[in-house]
């Protein structure tokens, strides 16, 4: 799991870039969630967490 820190150097496409990854990784774990082929379930909230962080990093101003 990336931490708070680790996106605040990233520029907006990367973070847009990271965001759109972030998510298909986030739909292919609902989808294995259930369909339940998902072994580790607590990845799913670690994958919210994640975008959480890279939405709160992209909607961060510039300074």
């Amino acid at each position: 799991m990336a931490k708070k820190t680790s996106f605040a150097g990233k520029s907006q496409a990367d973070l847009a870039e990271l965001e759109q990854k972030t998510r298909k990784d986030l739909f292919d774990l609902n989808f294995q969630h259930a369909t339940r082929k998902l072994a580790n379930t607590s990845e799913l909230a670690d994958k919210r967490k994640e975008l959480a962080r890279i939405l709160t990093a992209k909607n961060q101003p510039t300074v």
